[in-house]
């Protein structure tokens, strides 16, 4: 089985920056889309930004400027730099992703993975 594995949270202070990453735990499951969703306790998860495998990104209204999603289609691995962090910013964030399975050497068809999170806080 595969999982996303994902890295970089922590405490940063307001307008700070931060960069968090997601992988597959294994290398013969390779990126589609990737997503990032975050979730403040007590809250429903919420869309963050998104990349496709042609590389069209988009963005929560509320990142937008601040937050980019960008991909390494080499190193098979996601990753959300944060900038400019804001005290609201503070949430576990997720990775969900559209992974395809090369087990059998070839696409074998994929669907959609979450991550176990990593928390971020914002804060001085």
């Amino acid at each position: 089985q595969v999982q996303l594995v994902e890295s970089g949270g922590g405490l940063v202070q307001p307008g700070g920056s931060l960069r968090v990453t997601c992988r597959p735990s294994r290398s013969d499951f390779r990126f589609n889309s990737i997503n990032w969703y975050r979730r403040v306790p007590g809250n429903q998860r919420h869309f963050v930004a998104g990349i496709t495998s042609a590389g069209t990104t988009n963005y929560a209204d509320s990142v937008k400027g601040r937050f980019m999603i960008t991909r390494d289609s080499a190193k098979n691995t996601g990753y959300l730099q944060m900038n400019s962090l804001k005290p609201e910013d503070t949430a576990v964030y997720y990775c969900n992703a559209h992974l395809e399975d090369y087990t059998r050497g070839y696409a074998a068809g994929g669907r959609f993975y979450w991550g176990n999170g990593t928390l971020i806080t914002v804060s001085s």
